[in-house]
């Protein structure tokens, strides 16, 4: 029964992590990186079809990116969907390559989208401590009902804790990486 608990507890919390790690992905610096547009999807003959599976996303250099669609066809439907997304960005199209030039941020954009990366993270820490929460609530109710001992339980709520300073060590690592990422002009 505990083992069973503190798997699931870690895998859980793992998946916040990795979570948070996409969530930071998609919060753009200055730089061009092709992972921004990983969440962006596009029409493909009645399907949506994430851009990355209907085009070759490379850099051209640090503030570019190209885009070029595998079916000539597809050009237009891309830069509509690129253009109409949330990332803020103008792609300019070349015969069949899309360039997406990644604006500069200005001093006041990067303090905002710091304070947004300050709450995602928040968010995943309050996230990894609910989990917590909940498989300690798991093992008192196994003490309660006499399944384990006191000892084991006590041993057992230590190892959750380890589990979960572990996680939001993660978190802090992380979020104080994308911070350095983004007041770096």
């Amino acid at each position: 029964m505990i083992p069973e608990i503190k798997t699931t507890a870690e895998q859980k919390m793992n998946k916040t992590v990795e979570a948070l790690k996409a969530d930071l992905g998609k919060v753009r610096t200055g730089r061009a990186h092709p992972g921004i547009l990983d969440h962006l999807h596009v029409d493909y003959y009645g399907t949506s079809m994430p851009i990355n599976q209907v085009c070759n996303v490379t850099l051209a250099d640090a503030r570019t990116i190209t885009v070029q669609p595998f079916e000539k066809k597809m050009v237009g439907p891309v830069e509509k969907a690129i253009r109409d997304s949330d990332l803020g960005v103008n792609p300019a199209t070349q015969g069949d390559v899309i360039r997406i030039p990644m604006p500069a941020l200005t001093e006041e954009r990067r303090r905002d989208l710091t304070k947004i990366v300050r709450a995602e993270a928040e968010n995943a820490r309050v996230a990894v401590r609910n989990i917590r929460r909940d498989a300690n609530e798991h093992l008192k109710r196994l003490l309660k009902d006499k399944e384990v001992g006191e000892d084991d339980e006590r041993k057992a709520q230590d190892e959750v804790q380890k589990m979960t300073d572990r996680h939001i060590a993660d978190i802090d690592r992380l979020l104080h990486a994308k911070e350095a990422d983004l007041m770096a002009v």
